[in-house]
């Protein structure tokens, strides 16, 4: 058994980790309601959009402007993996790599290049992945007129045709304790489920043509996609980190009690050791 001292230090140090997971649950706490109000507020316009230019796109052809919308032969795909700058966060990260991972097998025989947003996302892929760009610096300054910049590029490389397909990998926020890691077309523009009644309901009359609508609303669509599944992440991130700071809390507190108790017993057996040798020196000088 383990000295007095040991397992006072011991104590000690666990009651230290105990207070700094508390404090980073209560910070997470904190910036995940901002967050939860960001993206709640914002998934409903972005949905409605993608679905209207869904529609409007996969009427037209490449030359009428549904450049974003053209399906080619898949030989050349891009991933962009949205991920945290920060740890301890619990299978946040270590959930989107490993998605990845699972597309690249997909796409056996294809080149899959990786696009990282996020400091953990590229340190984890780096040595696994073809990485040809880090925009971790997103994160420092969030805003729509930064993630559009990316957005646009991404957009200017598949009408390049440097690639043929673009998927994004990110953690989608269902609530505080749940993450979701969803996997989306970002381009070609996927094609929206058509049926009679959806065709009944989106009839609509254009002014002014179809073809200049999707023209100027393609790009703001799709920046705003990647816009709302960066918010998705980066509310995710705080909801995981404040799960997880919460177990570690906890599994700390129950820690410190086993040593507590463990060192009551340790103390008691102490005492109990040199009560014994009192007696048995008082006995030995009475004989």
């Amino acid at each position: 058994m383990a000295n007095l001292k040991e397992i006072r230090n011991r104590i000690a140090s666990v009651s230290s980790t105990m207070q700094i997971t508390s404090a980073m649950k209560m910070v997470s706490a904190a910036k995940l309601k901002k967050a939860q109000d960001a993206i709640t507020a914002m998934r409903p316009y972005s949905e409605k959009l993608t679905e209207l230019l869904q529609n409007l796109s996969a009427t037209l052809d490449s030359d009428n402007g549904g450049a974003f919308a053209e399906q080619r032969a898949v030989n050349k795909v891009l991933i962009v993996a949205i991920t945290s700058n920060r740890g301890l966060c619990g299978a946040f990260n270590a959930n989107v790599i490993k998605q990845i991972k699972v597309l690249q097998d997909a796409y056996a025989g294809k080149k899959v290049d990786v696009l990282a947003i996020g400091k953990k996302g590229n340190d984890g892929l780096k040595k696994t992945c073809n990485i040809v760009g880090n925009e971790s610096s997103l994160f420092d300054t969030l805003t729509f007129e930064n993630v559009a910049n990316v957005a646009q590029m991404l957009m200017d490389r598949f009408a390049a045709g440097e690639y043929d397909k673009i998927e994004i990998v990110y953690n989608h926020f269902k609530n505080a304790a749940t993450q979701v890691v969803l996997t989306e077309q970002f381009l070609p523009l996927a094609p929206a489920q058509t049926t009679e009644a959806a065709t009944t309901a989106t009839d609509y009359i254009f002014e002014p043509s179809k073809e200049e609508i999707v023209k100027s609303l393609v790009p703001l669509s799709l920046k705003t996609q990647l816009y709302k599944a960066i918010r998705d992440s980066f509310a995710s991130e705080h909801g995981a980190r404040m799960t997880a700071m919460h177990k570690a809390t906890d599994n700390a507190t129950d820690l410190r009690n086993q040593l507590k108790l463990t060192y009551n017993k340790a103390r008691q057996a102490a005492i109990t050791g040199e009560i014994l040798e009192i007696v048995g020196g008082a006995e030995a000088l009475n004989n």
